[in-house]
């Protein structure tokens, strides 16, 4: 598994929805509101045989209220 952060801006008055919806799916190991551009933030970790741009978009990037995503690759823990 790698674990990717995904950082999602949500449409004003939306964050508490959004944030439901993606714990709803039971894909995020964790789920944090953030201050900043972004409004929440998500450790994601993907499969090794998936694609970590088709696995957020078929999983989580098609949630109504998410205006704008970043996502952040992990490569090695210290």
């Amino acid at each position: 598994m790698r674990p990717v952060f995904v950082q999602f801006r949500c449409t004003p008055g939306k964050t508490y929805e959004v944030a439901d919806a993606i714990y709803d799916r039971e894909i995020v190991s964790e789920l944090y509101s953030t201050s900043g551009e972004y409004d929440l933030m998500a450790k994601v970790y993907i499969p090794e045989d998936q694609d970590v741009g088709h696995y957020l978009s078929q999983n989580l990037f098609d949630i109504p209220g998410i205006s704008r995503t970043l996502t952040t690759m992990t490569f090695k823990a210290f």
